[in-house]
């Protein structure tokens, strides 16, 4: 077994690292349009979104405090339900969800390497210089899985940069405009900003990644609950201030008609001319993080079930190699998962096969839902007296699964709704029927 290598610090930072992406940077528009230029209204959006972190988080961490057994949600399902479904859940996580996000998150590094260094883009392009990315992170981090939280925490200081500075420039150098009025407040009556919640609830996605690291992260029943603590509660404030911040200095209007550029305007704004290159450095590095936190996330998973006999293989994936002290096997099995998707998504967006979408919304409708089991657990766990708090064993779990059902309903909307379900419960199937007709029959 690998010895814990990742502090509180670290934790925090991979959480704050997966969840705070590019997207934030671009979805201010997005949400003025929705609740037509009300900024009170937005903020409520961000806020409302933020249950299914915030609550998941308390609520994950009460199980996260009570093992530091390798494998995070498989873990969790596995100990607290049962292995079958801990197998189901393990399969779902390491075939779907993670590499679906990982691939895109591939591409997306692609997306603003290219823009950064004014290469001429194209989605095979794109792809493949997302692939040297994802190929750079993880040899780094099968190499020198310290060197790789290293960069984790750089990142995330890196990516906030960027947030804080155009959020505090925003609310000391704005306008004087008022945009928590009575009238603002009153407009909240009206259905219509609803639908936007399940769009930026994804922005919030991520966080469950972060513990299937538990094992390596130093006093990790410890410093793995506060870290789930602290993570979402960082994030939404730093959301709120970034979002109310370009409002103010911007102006709603003029966000919702230049749409994504007024990225590019704001910066200008505050740097000169040079304000757009060195926001797109910010960006791409903020990207990288995010993709860092999932491949240190994704390479550990294989090993995590190979421990368990939950893969084919499992003695080989389950291995540690002597000269890294990492399980090599599985970092290789994940990375071929990944370019499974990597396939699958260059084709999807190649011939338009998904329109308005793409593969990584696959899992995350279904991952919310998913967790509910885990949930219902932790209010198991407090009805039985194993938790005395009424809050982190009743209330957190409510709120956490209503912040699951909100994002859930959000997924209805799409057209691929059925395909999507179908694949991930696809996966989750194979994992069961593996466990229960396999391993247990072999036992």
């Amino acid at each position: 077994m690998e010895q814990p290598k990742y502090g509180l610090f670290t934790a925090i930072a991979l959480i704050i690292g997966v969840v705070v992406g590019s997207g934030i940077f671009f979805r201010s528009d997005n949400i003025l349009v929705a609740t037509n230029g009300n900024v009170f209204l937005g903020v409520i959006i961000f806020t409302v979104a933020a249950i299914s972190i915030i609550f998941g988080c308390l609520t994950i961490a009460e199980l996260a405090a009570r093992t530091d057994n390798p494998g995070g949600i498989l873990t969790y399902a596995k100990e607290f339900i049962s292995p079958t479904i801990g197998c189901a859940y393990g399969w779902f996580q390491t075939f779907i969800y993670m590499p679906s996000i990982t691939a895109i998150l591939t591409w997306v590094s692609g997306i603003y390497f290219c823009i950064l260094f004014n290469i001429e883009q194209t989605l095979e392009t794109q792809i493949l210089v997302g692939m040297g990315c994802l190929l750079v992170l993880s040899v780094t981090n099968v190499l020198s899985a310290r060197l790789g939280g290293y960069f984790q925490n750089g990142a995330m200081i890196i990516k906030l940069i960027p947030l804080v500075i155009i959020g505090i420039a925003g609310l000391l150098y704005g306008g004087t405009e008022t945009y928590f009025t009575s009238t603002a407040i009153s407009q909240i009556t009206s259905t219509a900003w609803i639908g936007a919640i399940a769009p930026i609830a994804f922005s919030f996605d991520g966080w469950i990644i972060s513990t299937s690291l538990a094992y390596e992260i130093k006093n990790s029943k410890r410093n793995l609950p506060l870290a789930l603590t602290i993570s979402p509660l960082i994030i939404l404030i730093l959301y709120i201030i970034y979002f109310v911040g370009i409002s103010n200095l911007v102006g709603p209007t003029k966000i919702m008609a230049m749409g994504d550029a007024h990225l590019d305007y704001a910066a200008n704004m505050i740097f000169g001319p040079g304000g757009a290159k060195i926001i797109m450095l910010f960006v791409f590095i903020s990207v990288l993080g995010t993709l860092n936190g999932l491949i240190m996330g994704m390479i550990r998973m294989p090993f995590a079930l190979g421990l368990d006999h939950m893969l084919p293989g499992s003695e080989k994936l389950a291995r540690i190699s002597e000269k890294s002290n990492f399980p090599v096997n599985s970092a290789l099995f994940a990375l071929t998962v990944v370019a499974f998707w990597l396939v699958i998504h260059y084709f999807t967006q190649k011939f338009l096969l998904l329109p308005n979408s793409d593969v990584s919304e696959i899992a995350i409708v279904a991952s919310y839902l998913l967790y509910l089991a885990l949930y219902y657990k932790v209010f198991v766990l407090w009805k039985n007296k194993e938790i005395k708090s009424l809050f982190r064993g009743l209330i957190c779990p409510i709120f956490a699964s209503i912040g699951s059902l909100i994002i859930f309903s959000g997924g209805f909307q799409s057209p691929l709704f059925l395909l999507y379900m179908g694949i991930c419960f696809s996966a989750f199937g194979a994992g069961f029927v593996y466990y229960r007709f396999g391993v247990l029959k072999r036992v």
